[in-house]
């Protein structure tokens, strides 16, 4: 081949690659355009449930909580009288 050949080859090349690169991030970007504006829709309608749907919840989990704890404060107590009579009634 001559030398001039093998120049243009390469320039039709090098342009060819550049095209094909400047489509392929236009793809991108128009994909992640709409990610994007799918992601905010998403965080719009987490916002609304969070606002309407959980934080009426808080006071009714912290009553239940609160509820729990006080349980969970006296099982130790219920456990020994518990052991106490099964030894009463076993005889150990």
């Amino acid at each position: 081949m001559s030398t001039e050949l093998m120049i243009i080859l390469s320039l039709v090349e090098t342009g060819l690659l550049v095209v094909v690169l400047a489509l392929a991030l236009t793809r991108v970007r128009v994909r992640l355009t709409a990610i994007s504006n799918g992601l905010k829709d998403l965080a719009g309608a987490l916002t609304t449930v969070e606002g309407q749907h959980l934080r009426p919840l808080t006071p009714l989990v912290t009553q239940i909580n609160d509820r729990l704890q006080t349980i969970l404060s006296v099982l130790p107590g219920i456990a020994a009288k518990a052991a106490f009579v099964v030894r009463k009634i076993t005889g150990g």
